[in-house]
């Protein structure tokens, strides 16, 4: 099997080069549209790496939806994705955007420790129930906070993995994994498929119906795992995934906050 190919979305998602600077932008005005309720570059630890943005709604949070960007754990940062954040805010709850140590500078299993130090700092400035959610590599993330294995102060009620990776044991079959240092140790510490759920967490798993047949399956995989309920959204791909967290109406939303 080619799994570079296997795991690559790109060339198999139509103007795909597009995203990346829409994101851009569409982030931009959010960040802008907020104004003071922006908090920017909240430091959360010693790595350079280490600032999450707060977005908070007009009154005081229902709670705090943390969103863990993607990128094969190599690329990305925060500023990308606070348009994100739109959804939430507007249902009432405030949104923490983690940035984080990449590949190859930090393993996975770091920066596994870094979200968790962040998800207790957000936590420790907006009361209330914590949910987390991520997407692709941020997926994993956001699984990862969910595991019976990592240890929080904050109040993590659900979380819910978008496009997850959840068996690492092919991603360490790919190219990235020249900078991503994958072993059989890391893959079986850090592989949420292969570890149990936190008492009293729920789950979701969420994906796009036309992803790539590894995203369907690593999504499929965590959810038989887990025991818990998976949505392939219909019509959506490995990019567009997550716009449903922009609009306080959509389904993926309320998945997440109910």
């Amino acid at each position: 099997m080619d799994y570079d190919r296997a795991y690559a979305n790109g060339p198999f998602i139509p103007g795909a080069e597009a995203f990346p600077p829409r994101w851009v932008q569409e982030a931009a005005a959010f960040r802008a549209t907020l104004g003071q309720r922006a908090r920017t570059a909240v430091p959360y630890g010693p790595k350079p790496g280490n600032f999450l943005d707060l977005f908070l709604p007009e009154a005081a949070p229902l709670g705090l939806l943390v969103f863990v960007h993607g990128g094969y754990w190599l690329r990305f940062d925060r500023d990308l994705w606070s348009h994100l954040a739109a959804g939430a805010v507007a249902r009432g709850w405030a949104c923490a955007l983690p940035s984080y140590t990449l590949a190859p500078e930090a393993r996975i299993s770091a920066m596994t420790r870094e979200i968790a130090r962040a998800v207790e700092v957000g936590a420790g400035v907006v009361p209330g129930p914590v949910v987390v959610t991520g997407h692709s590599a941020g997926g994993h993330l956001s699984a990862r906070m969910g595991c019976a294995d990592v240890t929080l102060s904050a109040a993590v009620k659900r979380v819910v993995p978008i496009s997850p990776l959840a068996d690492l044991e092919p991603i360490s079959l790919t190219a990235m994994n020249a900078d991503l240092r994958l072993d059989e140790a890391e893959i079986a510490q850090e592989s949420p498929a292969l570890l149990p759920l936190r008492q009293g967490v729920e789950a979701h798993v969420w994906v796009g119906a036309q992803e790539r047949p590894a995203f369907l399956w690593q999504a499929r995989l965590l959810s038989e795992a887990w025991s818990c309920p998976w949505t392939p959204e219909s019509g959506k791909h490995h990019f567009d995934v997550i716009e449903g967290l922009t609009d306080p109406t959509s389904a993926l939303l309320t998945v997440c906050l109910g």
